[in-house]
């Protein structure tokens, strides 16, 4: 590509590379690697806050450096409930790769799909070094994008999975998931939830994927956790209540800088566990993972700049071996 290129990638043309969900684990486990052996360059996040004041309405900036990959570059993107309403969707935003030896943009793409699968493949990393050995049942409470990407993922590391149970504030999005992903995963027995509490009881891992909200009314108690279950939220503390989150054995998180951060916003996280550490310093050997089959965990995953980062960097290889996306100039 001539300095004086970009490539732009629509969504259909990211889509259309066809990055398979075990590359992106396995990709991102690096990443957490890295990350946890402090390779890695990411600021937390910085935000705005668009619309009336209150709403929860969001626009973030990420960016991130991973030498290991020569990955340098930024995602912008916006969440907004009052979308799903409007037959547009939650979460869009666009992602600029740059050259990391020169700083010249090379790729604009949208983050829509990149965002769905690296959150799902950032759980099954998760999963792989926090879930008991044999997990078997996988409860998800939100029935959007990411439960579909989130079950894609983990049950591509936990092969003794059988039973899913998915729960949503509207039932008829939960029946409509269990049709859909019992095709796309025959092996797996799905099942909706009347309630949040049939979507985590006596569960092995439990993902909560519902929008983020600055005054949300969680659902999750400390009784409804079993013994030995790992939790991920992936919608901040919209959907466990805190003495659930506190009665964990252990609390983790993808980036500690990042949630300190965002509690220090005085909205979010404020009756939280200490922090027993990150996903990357499980992945990189620094601090253990599950200690035995009883214990319960909590890995709160934010979503970072560097898993976007790692998946556009596989999104734009194939898109250029496929001749994808349209040169623009700069």
């Amino acid at each position: 590509m001539r300095p004086a290129d970009v490539l732009y990638l629509s969504r259909a043309d990211v889509e259309a590379a066809g990055v398979p969900m075990r590359a992106i684990i396995e990709r991102l486990e690096e990443v957490f690697r890295e990350k946890g052996h402090g390779r890695t360059e990411m600021p937390p996040k910085p935000g705005i806050h668009p619309g009336p004041p209150g709403n929860d309405n969001f626009i973030h900036a990420m960016p991130a450096y991973l030498p290991a990959l020569s990955a340098a570059g930024v995602k912008w993107i916006g969440g907004f409930p009052g979308n799903q309403a409007r037959g547009l969707p939650y979460i869009s935003g666009l992602l600029i790769l740059n050259d990391a030896a020169t700083g010249l943009p090379v790729a604009i793409m949208d983050a829509t799909w990149i965002t769905a699968m690296r959150t799902g493949a950032a759980t099954a990393v998760a999963a792989r070094h926090l879930a008991r050995k044999g997990a078997a049942s996988f409860g998800i409470l939100g029935c959007g994008v990411q439960a579909r990407t989130n079950l894609e993922a983990v049950a591509a590391v936990l092969p003794s999975l059988k039973e899913v149970r998915a729960y949503d504030i509207h039932p008829e999005r939960a029946a409509r998931y269990c049709e859909e992903m019992g095709r796309a995963h025959p092996g797996l027995r799905l099942a909706p939830a009347a309630t949040p509490r049939e979507a985590v009881e006596g569960l092995d891992v439990v993902v909560t994927a519902g929008p983020i909200l600055a005054r949300p009314d969680p659902a999750i108690r400390p009784e409804w956790v079993s013994e030995g279950a790992l939790g991920v939220p992936l919608d901040y503390d919209s959907y466990w209540k805190p003495e659930a989150l506190t009665a964990a054995d252990r609390f983790l998180t993808d980036d500690t800088p990042q949630l300190l951060g965002t509690r220090a916003g005085g909205v979010f996280f404020q009756r939280i566990p200490e922090v027993y550490g990150d996903l990357g310093e499980i992945a990189a050997g620094l601090k253990d993972g599950r200690r035995h089959d009883r214990e319960r965990l909590i890995c709160m995953n934010l979503g970072i700049a560097l898993e976007d980062m790692a998946t556009a960097l596989l999104v734009l290889e194939r898109a250029v071996t496929s001749g994808l996306g349209t040169r623009l100039p700069l």
